[in-house]
């Protein structure tokens, strides 16, 4: 029986990431040690700082001075300790939008590999606000910072002097709140007995399950409830010869989205899936040449990195000291990318899919505007995802664009209430509307999305006490009537306003005056020949891979609790109507 014995590096970021919260609790160490094939060295131990005194005050202090003469280390935090909320707050409820599952970063070939993952990660914070981590590699070890939180809150000056080395991979993930999954938080490290190796993932396996049921039937120990772990067992339990040969043999078991980079002690390796959901892009530092992977191109940009291409879908590429090499992973599928990255994940200034981000939401805004007028006198948008729509809606309509609702970007994720409720007071809390622009006038809202529906009945009603006449919602998405299973969290499809109303229901619903989506056809149209290359499952339910587990979604807001690590818990069983169409027009 094969039993794969892992020591993933959520057990070992466990103790590091702790150190945040034990700061608070005043205990000096974890109370618990990872067990590994090949002991994972923890940049915390007294083993590795064997001359330093395990005051962690002290130990601060000294990499401070240490990297007093770093040329960028000006742009890094000092020790930052995440706030504690208070204990009669309450939880802010997050805005009605899909929420994208993570980000990645991978960086070869830069003494200052570290410090650069963690200012590309900042780029695309925007992909996962909850938990953050970076995995380097130096003198044969794998050394890895985790922690719920910020980019800005897990990394300090100091952690970073913890992760030395020329190569890194790092994570931002949307997660669940609360330390019961901080196990959770990625790269993952582990030990096996041809190395130890790091993963960080961007996507969604639908054979999850299914996989991890059967590697626990010959034995395997799970430390988390991630589908990413499944990915470590594949390549530790493979008969395989070399970490390629059992990197290419796992993925090939893998079904759904996935875009994942790998780092070995001497490798760097990226993979994408052969439907090619996510995006990977590549590119290499213009200083000296060294290799960057991203999840946007966003994140090259800050790093003065050139963009050179995109990973291709069912394609490995490995990068080493022998330079970089290419395989193909499976024969490739027609690309199915996913249009979503276009309307609302990714930011405005990258370019994904070999497509400009920003061009796109222009142009579904000018659409909105010709296929859906309405007589008004402003056009404002939900920011910020909806600006950029609203742009090209203004300019198309002939009406002036201003900023009717401003956004506040200090709103933390917990709040104290006043005993006297407040209605609509987390949607006050982040936007605040300008009367100048409001009152008396016959209103257009852009927004990018309407999953549940409940934050737009707030926005409408917030809009009309501000003194808006009339108040028109443009939706510059077409409505979304299915669950996505390739790394996006949304709801189950019975919770999805559009796949439980009509047009009118949902007007009705929300109180505006009138509202259009973006019209499936028209988006199609716009993407032209290469329509046929994304996957707008979650508004056609034409899904490009069955997901093979009879339970295939999570249960309204149970990724927000933090309350029950389970697998099982809060998935709903497939029904008749929730069960993939499946296959492609």
């Amino acid at each position: 029986m094969a039993t794969s014995n892992l020591s993933s590096s959520s057990s070992m970021s466990s103790s590091i990431t702790q150190k945040h919260t034990l700061y608070r609790s005043h205990h000096p160490y974890p109370k618990t040690l990872p067990l590994s094939l090949k002991p994972l060295q923890n940049p915390n131990s007294p083993h590795h700082h064997h001359h330093q005194q395990q005051n962690p005050h002290s130990l601060s202090l000294s990499f401070k001075l240490s990297c007093s003469k770093n040329p960028i280390s000006s742009f890094f935090p000092q020790d930052p300790t995440p706030p504690e909320p208070p204990k009669d707050s309450n939880f802010l409820p997050e805005s009605d939008k899909p929420r994208e599952e993570c980000g990645v970063v991978g960086i070869y070939g830069d003494p200052e590999a570290s410090r650069l993952c963690y200012l590309a990660l900042h780029a695309l914070q925007h992909r996962g606000q909850e938990g953050a981590g970076i995995v380097t590699a130096h003198e044969n070890v794998l050394l890895s910072v985790t922690g719920i939180g910020l980019v800005s809150e897990v990394f300090s000056q100091s952690k970073l002097d913890q992760l030395p080395g020329s190569s890194a991979i790092g994570h931002v993930r949307y997660s669940t709140a609360g330390a019961s999954m901080l196990k959770n938080v990625q790269p993952f490290v582990a030990g096996c007995r041809f190395g130890s190796v790091a993963v960080a993932h961007n996507g969604n396996l639908v054979n999850y399950r299914a996989l991890r049921h059967n590697l626990e039937d010959q034995g395997s120990i799970f430390n988390t409830t991630s589908d990413t772990e499944v990915v470590l067992h594949l390549i530790a339990t493979s008969k395989a010869g070399c970490f390629l040969q059992r990197l290419v043999g796992a993925c090939e078991k893998l079904e759904g989205a996935y875009s994942l980079v790998f780092l070995t002690e001497d490798k760097l390796v990226a993979v994408r899936d052969p439907f090619g959901f996510r995006p990977l892009v590549m590119g290499r530092r213009r200083t000296n040449g060294a290799v960057v992977f991203a999840s946007e191109t966003c994140a090259l940009d800050l790093i003065d990195a050139d963009y050179e291409r995109e990973v291709n879908p069912g394609e490995v590429v490995v990068v080493d000291g022998e330079g970089i090499s290419s395989l193909c992973l499976l024969p490739r599928r027609q690309r199915k990318a996913c249009v979503f990255e276009h309307i609302y994940f990714a930011l405005p200034n990258s370019v994904v899919f070999n497509r400009s981000v920003y061009q796109s939401r222009r142009a579904f805004g000018e659409i909105l505007a010709t296929e859906a007028p309405v007589d008004c006198d402003v056009v404002i948008a939900v920011p910020d995802s909806g600006f950029v729509a609203a742009l090209g809606y203004a300019e198309k309509a002939g009406v002036p664009f201003q900023q009717g609702l401003i956004r506040s970007h200090y709103v933390g994720r917990t709040f104290i209430e006043p005993s006297q409720k407040i209605r609509d007071f987390g949607v006050k809390l982040k936007l605040a509307p300008v009367r100048a622009v409001l009152t008396g006038k016959r209103v257009v809202v852009v927004d990018d999305s309407i999953v549940r529906g409940t934050t737009s009945s707030k926005i409408v009603r917030l809009l009309k006490e501000a003194g808006a006449k009339e108040v028109h919602m443009r939706i510059a998405s077409p409505p979304i009537i299915g669950s996505c299973y390739y790394g996006v969290d949304t709801p189950s499809s019975d919770e999805l306003i559009s796949n439980r109303m009509s047009v009118e229901g949902i007007r009705d619903f929300i109180g505006s005056d009138s509202i259009a989506f973006l019209p499936l056809k028209s988006l199609r149209e716009y993407l032209g020949d290469e329509a046929q290359t994304f996957c707008d499952a979650c508004f056609s339910r034409n899904y490009p891979v069955l997901p093979t587990d009879s339970k295939v979604k999570s249960v309204g807001d149970f990724v927000d609790d933090g309350l029950n690590g389970s697998v099982d818990a809060g998935w709903n069983e497939a029904s008749a109507d929730e069960t993939p169409e499946g296959g492609t027009e």
